[in-house]
């Protein structure tokens, strides 16, 4: 069954559809969670229906094989959701609180990476599992950054108050950009490539006429991209992938080994290019939209100059290899800045260009979460109990990682800005994880335990975003109390 791509299309949509209904009619619960949750029990049941007839779970399986979540996430829908997300957040209170989404989305990103490969690494041992520490590492990258996706979709009907909710959707923000570099440049370490000069056009780009593979200049590139452990539908055109293989072998040969030096400098300028790229990218293209929907007064157009901004922007970036996500939020965030809205856009022109925005991150979210729930047919063959107790063992450790990881800034920003009581804790719990974490550890190779952190990476997925998305805000309640955004928010520090 191979089917076009607006046959593709039109499956996930109705799917989104029928699931979004079940959910509004039956379940009532945020739609981010419900879609997930319905999108997983239809998916258990091709799993029940196989003892009756493999034909609905085999047609699935085929089905999903033709779509590349990799490139559906982080080519299609990531720029278009980020400028959303960012176009509705308080512009406001996230530069009264950027010191501390600063360094939650930097610092805490790395300690988060470091703490929780450090206890996935001796963690699993336990469970005679033995994946080595570079991978536990790149686990930790991968998992370690928010998804702004979840975390938008989930805490805008949490109750959480105000405050917190600018310090837990601002580190999503930013540390899912950064989050990606840290997750690059230690997969360049894992696969044996350099991280020199090259180092700075890594970047999410499709493989040759295949779908989408985490594919990074430097040795190895094109190793890594067909032994990813894809299905046999997401491998294509092996034999022109060989001679590019060949090709990359030929060029390590008469390279010689950079030296430590040499790779911290690479990691600081891959860091210094993608990120701070990013971040100038997006500034200019926010004044650049500004200015255009300064010039005129016209709605539609106004609109479609948005749409411009996040499409060719997004596509810009990845063609310079800067960070692509951090470009469209620094842009969303321009063009959803109150002064900017007030000089720039007539009453109708805001309107309309709102509720675009609304209404575009409203559908992908619903696409991305049966995705997500779809995507589990594709660890049918991987699955184990051991990997069970090891996923169940990661959410532990993630949780504590964050935990750890957030503890010293959270105390040191308490004493200078108002954080409300037990503020650790709350973005701990609230810290969601979602599909660019899925994304990421698809790229992973087999040599790099793919199997095992893919399953991993989904348990901890699942259970953020319906055990922590579910009771985030009533946690919030019980702890600091439901007249908390009301009241003067108390500095007592954070525990």
């Amino acid at each position: 069954m191979h089917l076009q791509i607006f046959e593709i299309c039109a499956v996930i949509i109705v799917l989104s559809a029928l699931f979004g209904y079940l959910n509004a009619r039956f379940l009532k619960l945020p739609n981010t969670i419900g879609l997930m949750i319905v999108s997983i029990c239809f998916t258990g049941f091709l799993f029940v229906s196989t003892i009756f007839t493999d034909f609905f779970f085999d047609t699935a399986h085929q089905f999903i094989n033709q779509i590349d979540f990799q490139e559906v996430l982080l080519e299609v829908m990531l720029g278009f959701l980020l400028f959303a997300g960012a176009m509705h957040t308080n512009f406001d209170q996230l530069r009264v609180q950027r010191w501390p989404v600063l360094v939650f989305s930097t610092l805490g990103v790395l300690a988060s990476t470091l703490i929780c490969g450090v206890l996935t690494y001796f963690g699993f041992r336990l469970l005679s599992i033995e994946p080595r520490f570079i991978h536990c590492l790149l686990f930790g990258a991968l998992i370690s950054p928010t998804d702004p996706i979840a975390v938008l979709g989930i805490l805008k009907q949490a109750g959480v108050p105000k405050k917190l909710e600018t310090k837990i959707v601002g580190e999503s923000l930013f540390n899912d950009g950064v989050g990606v570099v840290v997750f690059l440049t230690i997969f360049h370490l894992a696969s044996g490539a350099s991280v020199t000069e090259h180092g700075t056009h890594s970047q999410f780009q499709p493989p040759v006429k295949s779908y989408s593979a985490v594919t990074f200049q430097g040795a190895n590139q094109s190793t890594s991209a067909i032994e990813s452990g894809f299905p046999a539908d997401h491998q294509q055109d092996e034999t022109e992938a060989s001679h590019e293989i060949e090709a990359s072998h030929e060029t390590s040969q008469t390279t010689a080994s950079p030296s430590v030096m040499d790779q911290i400098k690479g990691v600081i300028k891959l860091f210094s290019w993608e990120v701070l790229g990013g971040i100038i990218l997006g500034l200019t293209l926010g004044y650049l939209t500004f200015l255009l929907l300064r010039s005129i007064d016209d709605y539609e157009i106004e609109v479609l100059i948005t749409l411009a901004c996040v499409t060719g922007g997004y596509a810009l970036a990845t063609a310079l290899h800067l960070s692509a996500p951090l470009a469209m939020v620094v842009a969303g965030l321009i063009v959803g800045n109150d002064t900017v809205r007030g000089t720039a856009m007539s009453q109708q022109t805001e309107m309309y260009v709102n509720r675009f925005w609304e209404l575009m991150d409203i559908l992908l979210n619903a696409i991305l979460f049966v995705l997500i729930g779809l995507e589990l047919l594709i660890l049918n063959d991987s699955i184990t109990l051991t990997f069970i107790y090891a996923a169940g063992m990661a959410i532990v450790i993630v949780l504590l990682s964050r935990f750890l990881s957030l503890l010293i800034p959270v105390r040191c920003f308490a004493k200078k800005l108002e954080f409300v009581p037990h503020t650790t804790t709350i973005m701990t719990w609230g810290g969601l994880r979602g599909g660019i974490s899925i994304a990421l550890a698809l790229s992973l190779t087999a040599e790099m335990n793919r199997d095992l952190f893919l399953t991993v990476t989904y348990g901890v997925v699942i259970f953020s975003i319906i055990a922590q998305g579910l009771s985030v805000g009533k946690l919030a309640k019980a702890l600091i109390g439901i007249e908390a955004d009301d009241h003067s928010e108390s500095t007592e520090t954070a525990h």
